[in-house]
């Protein structure tokens, strides 16, 4: 058997097929589907469904049992699809392997008080920042709007998505005649630059109203509450005379939503339950009802432990036998900085998925986890890459080590490869898609039989 490693994967450059192409135009379907959380939450339950997934409500009595294939929305925002193995439930072998990503992206929120007035008549959005973005990379783009819109029909209030798909407001840039110093430090105040213009006199607050109720199919009044992102409507696209690069808004964390969830879908383990977790807020901290942080995952494990007859001593015991794939891109070397970086624990485009790793455990990775992913991957041939921050810089954290703190097991910490991370138009490998998902579907065909810390089996 080959044994590929993370120096395998820094030396060899291998040509991008034709497969690799395709897998990752379906990528940028995906992310083109999901202008919103709300949005990415209900392309995810569609493609459950058309795979013969049984939607079970929060609110509802579950029935479950070996060999359903079953799923949990909460807040339309957060989603939680498992598969449970005809042989999952047998004596001592009880456990999960597990996938979690997030469907939030860095972007702006309109204020509930939408519009501004601005000069000469002109209309403007007011909105905040929502995660932490590069601010400079939405101006001077054309910009949408989608979310979700509260409405009231009769005596009922019901949700609804909406997805203007289509530009309806930017951000200009102050020309240069009138800030020559704007190529030394361009730092835009966020209450007065980053407004974005909407109207240049032939719109109103209530037209804005009007838009938005159009877009949900109601008149405005009966509009009672809203969350809206800013959307940038920039194509994205595969690139690079030889098809290396893909380019897109959202790559993080969609990306990894999606090459986690063809992984689960493809992915066959009668010894398991299988779960895949794609959380919201991820990019304010996952402290939400809806989060990482939430009690959503372990509600579900709970009551799935239940339904199958595990009860809460066999839910306590499944745990110490699981293990936990957290999916958030990572940082690949950037061609114009490389110092940015370390010097040996780095990764590149189209080198295959990432295992992140840092000593203030602002990422789950440990010792154990690194080797059940590494000796998964080995077998399945597949590459892994790693990445740590330079030990001079902080770095960043995910959503790992915040679902820990609910429902405790073993774990790993990993991404896709890309540059330009929270931008609103990011880069990664083409390649890295395939690449990816071979290995997380490695992990979830695995059969694992963890012994605490000290041994896994892996058949």
């Amino acid at each position: 058997m080959t044994q590929i490693t993370s120096d395998d994967a820094t030396r060899e450059h291998v040509s991008i097929t034709d497969a690799d192409v395709e897998a990752a135009h379906g990528l940028l379907e995906f992310i083109q589907a999901c202008p919103s959380m709300f949005h990415t939450a209900q392309t995810i339950a569609r493609r459950l469904d058309d795979a013969g997934f049984t939607r079970l409500r929060e609110g509802d009595a579950w029935s479950v049992e070996p060999g359903s294939c079953c799923y949990v929305v909460r807040n339309n925002s957060s989603v939680i699809a498992f598969k449970v193995g005809e042989g999952a439930t047998d004596s001592g072998r009880f456990h999960f392997q597990l996938s979690a990503t997030h469907g939030d992206s860095p972007t702006f929120k309109v204020k509930d008080v939408a519009t501004l007035d601005g000069p000469e008549g002109g209309l403007r959005l007011n909105v905040e920042a929502y995660g932490g973005m590069i601010d400079y990379t939405w101006f001077d783009r054309p910009l949408s709007l989608a979310g979700r819109v509260f409405v009231q029909v009769d005596e009922r209030v019901e949700s609804r998505l909406v997805s203007l798909d289509r530009p309806v407001a930017m951000i200009p840039s102050l020309a240069i005649h009138l800030d020559r110093s704007m190529n030394d430090a361009f730092s835009p105040n966020r209450a007065t630059d980053v407004c974005p213009l909407v109207s240049a006199g032939l719109m109103d607050e209530a037209t804005f109203d009007r838009l938005v109720a159009d877009a949900a199919g109601v008149e405005p009044e009966q509009v009672l509450a809203r969350d809206l992102f800013l959307v940038n409507l920039q194509q994205p696209c595969v690139w690079g005379a030889e098809h290396e690069f893909i380019s897109s808004p959202k790559l993080d964390d969609l990306m990894c939503a999606y090459v986690s969830l063809e992984a689960f879908l493809e992915a066959r383990n009668t010894a398991a339950v299988s779960v895949y977790c794609c959380f919201d807020n991820e990019e304010v901290g996952s402290n939400t009802k809806q989060g990482a942080m939430s009690t959503f995952l372990p509600d579900v494990l709970v009551r799935l432990s239940a339904a199958l007859g595990a009860g809460e001593e066999g839910y306590r015991r499944a745990l110490a036998k699981s293990m936990l794939v957290s999916c958030d891109n990572a940082h690949a070397v950037h061609p114009n900085h490389p110092e940015r970086y370390d010097a040996s624990n780095r990764c590149r485009l189209n080198g295959g998925l990432v295992v992140k790793e840092a000593a203030n455990q602002h990422y789950c990775t440990d010792a154990f986890s690194r080797a059940v992913l590494a000796a998964v991957c080995r077998r399945a041939e597949v590459p892994l890459q790693t990445f740590a921050n330079r030990s001079d810089m902080a770095g960043g954290s995910t959503l790992g080590n915040l679902s820990n703190i609910q429902a405790s097991m073993h774990a790993v910490d990993v991404g896709c490869p890309q540059l330009a991370m929270h931008s609103s138009y990011e880069t990664a490998g083409t390649r890295d898609v395939t690449l990816a998902t071979k290995a997380l579907k490695a992990f979830f065909e695995a059969d694992l039989r963890i012994v605490e810390a000290d041994a896994v089996d892996i058949a």
